[in-house]
């Protein structure tokens, strides 16, 4: 690939296209105040963020959650949340949310913060909806300081019509590979990890995570 290409061209074509192109401002505009993965799901995704450092416990002080909606999944809630989502009325109702911006990254893969804003940053079961997530991750590396730590966990649930196809080709393991390819090729991360945070085999929602740590 060369230097000059775009990163996502090193994905089969049509990897990144949808069943529904329609505007995610259209499908999104609709309010959503339900939970995507069950309660094992959940308390994976707060206990990985737990040992990563990212909640109230731990050393970052102010965390971006974004592609974000009414819950957060936190164990505790970080000292300074900032949401960025697409429903105004789901961020306003996020009871860990300090702040929150309405952005479409479908639309507009820049973030609207400066440099270095951020001690951490998530995106909890979201990833598959990006048609350009390389360039979101990017941006996520410039808005999150040095040492500092991107995470996006997901499962095995969807709305299909809305999930980029190439999600939907891949199996569960697979899907890690992807995620992590996709830091790779954004640039300014250390090496990504991925692990099932749920017990393998366990009953319900499997809760996966890719992360890195900015460089």
């Amino acid at each position: 690939m060369s230097e000059s290409s775009d990163p996502h061209d090193d994905f089969p074509a049509g990897f990144f296209s949808r069943t529904d192109e329609s505007p995610d401002t259209t499908f999104y505009a609709y309010d959503r105040f339900v939970t995507h993965i069950d309660d094992g799901a959940i308390r994976a995704v707060g206990e990985l963020y737990n040992a990563l450092g990212i909640d109230g416990e731990g050393p970052a002080i102010r965390v971006l959650d974004f592609m974000s909606s009414w819950v957060s999944h936190f164990l505790t809630a970080p000292r300074e949340l900032v949401l960025l989502g697409m429903n105004e009325r789901e961020l306003r109702a996020n009871p860990q949310a300090a702040s929150w911006v309405v952005h479409d990254l479908n639309a507009d893969a820049s973030m609207p913060f400066p440099d270095d804003s951020f001690d951490a940053a998530t995106c909890c079961v979201s990833i598959d909806y990006l048609v350009r997530p390389i360039d979101v991750l990017r941006e996520a590396a410039r808005v999150v300081r040095p040492g500092g730590v991107v995470v996006c966990t997901f499962s095995n649930r969807c709305f299909p019509t809305k999930v980029i196809r190439g999600w939907l080709a891949v199996d569960e393991a697979q899907r890690c590979l992807v995620v992590s390819r996709y830091f790779q090729l954004a640039g300014g991360y250390e090496a990504p990890q991925s692990k099932l945070c749920t017990p393998p085999g366990a009953f319900g929602d499997p809760l996966y995570a890719v992360w890195a740590v900015v460089s």
